[in-house]
């Protein structure tokens, strides 16, 4: 089931809200988590009805073996680690057949001559995350870092459906406790204003801006992968389309999980915190998918032994760490790339940060006005040629792509732009820009939606800014919320007035007006 669906809109979630409230009226606070858990797992099963079982069969097993290791009175023994080790392993196991067996299989068969055939795998939905996210628990469960042990509880932490399907990747620290508390389940008017308006920002931004943009991309990119040659302002036009669409999807569906748990009293951590205005590699990642980005340091990183051993040691753990991260994404080389590509973006980064300073006493100075925008431009067009891999479904594609965006196969512009150029065009064309007829109406139409979305990428506040006085969302990067100052961030921040309440409307409506044409998120495929 889609968020961005009807029956999600109109039917699931009015009767998950309902039917969890009346019952934590009458004071049945278990029925009531046991309610949820179970519209959680309808939702779920909404999908693919078999998979059920898997996930089901995930919980039982991870919440067994997590406790076992949770409850020891000593320090963990040797057999503490084996189970661990056993436990990580069968979820390793799990994600490894469904989503990388037939990737596997398929390299073999490359460099070994052979044909071996697993037939076709469905993977099931949202086990990259699922998994992940019960991985965590076993190795916090191992570290003695869990309190909790009831599994309706652990259920709904691993189910809730505003996050199960495409994250945020949550924390049982963040999320166990909420379900306790005593507020939880409490009908709160905050709350429903809060989570609806944050909904209806996620359903603009998915419906309308991400799914409006994705057509100056698709057609291009799958032209690319049938071989066609493409020109300067097209390819470009295609990667920035995607690369905004992406974005808007992503951080969309990010919008509407944390909007639709806070009706519930539930609080949500981050995802997104305005990436596409980083000016560093490192700072991008900071604030992009921020909950990956959390269990690929606190989990992957930091057990391979983070910067503990000098930084050419620093580096390869960074290598190491992106390229799994990128194998995360998808089983296909495409991806591995795209995570080697931004591992060599942070040594690359590291690098210069720590060069910078050594040349400035052991402190590295901020950047001028200049220097920022330099950064700015620098980092957004390595991730722009990153999510060129990452969006193509082969090499040749990518590079079909990126051949195109380095001008090698000419410039083009529609003849009727030519035409209003006067004497420019003239010039233009004597620097080898062709003019070439037809086209102009959709290389217009392209270059507008992304002028436009980038303006409001890079100039408008993001949700987390506009609801800042709401506490929208758990901030695990403590002084990184960047909520904003000055009397125009203050106007333009939520407040339950009638103009907000308006806006929201007017928010909403646009979203479920744009509903007929549906789409699946992105992230749905990793």
């Amino acid at each position: 089931m889609l968020f961005n669906s009807y029956e999600f809109i109109f039917a699931f979630l009015p009767l998950s809200v309902l039917g969890f409230f009346l019952l934590e009226r009458m004071g049945r606070r278990r029925e009531a988590i046991a309610w949820l858990v179970v519209a959680s797992l309808f939702f779920y099963g909404w999908w693919n009805p078999p998979y059920l079982a898997l996930l089901v069969a995930s919980i039982v097993f991870n919440f067994l073996v997590g406790s076992r290791l949770a409850r020891r009175s000593v320090a963990p023994r040797r057999v503490d680690k084996a189970l661990l080790l056993f436990g990580v392993a069968v979820n390793l196991a799990a994600i490894g057949y469904f989503k990388y067996a037939n990737f596997f299989v398929g390299n073999v068969n490359a460099l070994a001559g052979t044909d071996y055939n697993l037939g076709t795998i469905v993977l099931p939905l949202a086990i990259s995350f699922f998994t992940f996210q019960q991985i965590t628990f076993l190795v916090d469960s191992y570290r003695g870092e869990t309190t909790e042990f009831s599994f309706l509880h652990y259920c709904l932490f691993v189910s809730f459906f505003p996050q199960l399907i495409a994250g945020p990747i949550v924390h049982h620290s963040e999320m166990l406790p909420q379900f306790r508390h005593h507020d939880a389940g409490r009908f709160s008017h905050t709350n429903l204003a809060v989570g609806l308006t944050i909904f209806a920002m996620g359903l603009f931004k998915k419906a309308v801006l991400a799914d409006g943009v994705a057509v100056y991309a698709t057609p291009v990119f799958n032209a690319a992968e049938a071989g066609q040659t493409l020109d300067f302002f097209t390819a470009w036009a295609a990667a920035l389309a995607y690369t905004i669409q992406l974005y808007f999807d992503f951080s969309g569906y990010s919008d509407m999980a944390i909007g639709a748990a806070r009706i519930f009293g539930i609080t949500l951590p981050l995802n997104f915190n305005s990436p596409y205005k980083a000016t560093s590699i490192i700072d991008f990642w900071r604030r992009w998918h921020m909950t990956l980005s959390r269990f690929l340091r606190d989990y992957v990183y930091i057990s391979l032994g983070g910067n503990r051993h000098g930084p050419t040691r620093r580096h390869v753990n960074l290598m190491g760490t992106m390229l799994l991260g990128g194998l995360w994404h998808g089983a296909g080389w495409t991806f591995v790339v795209w995570g080697g590509l931004h591992g060599a973006y942070l040594v690359i980064n590291h690098v210069w940060t720590r060069f910078r300073a050594l040349r400035h006493g052991g402190v590295a100075p901020e950047h001028g006005p200049l220097g920022q925008a330099l950064a700015w431009a620098l980092t957004f067009v390595a991730v722009v040629v990153g999510l060129v891999f990452f969006r193509a479904l082969t090499f040749d594609g990518a590079l079909t792509i990126l051949t195109g965006m380095t001008g090698l196969n000419g410039i083009e512009l529609p003849a009727a732009i030519g035409l209003r150029l006067g004497g420019l065009g003239d010039l233009l064309t004597g620097l080898g820009i062709q003019f070439t007829p037809g086209g102009g109406a959709r290389f217009v139409a392209a270059w507008s939606w992304i002028i436009a979305l980038m303006a409001i990428v890079l100039m408008l506040p993001n949700t987390q800014q506009v609801m800042a006085l709401y506490a929208p969302a758990l901030d695990f990067h403590v002084g990184r919320s960047d909520t904003g100052h000055g009397p125009v961030m203050r106007r333009l921040r939520w407040h339950p007035t009638q103009v907000w309440s308006l806006l929201a409307a007017v928010i909403l409506c646009t979203g479920l007006l744009a509903l007929p044409e549906v789409t699946e998120f992105l992230y749905f495929q990793f």
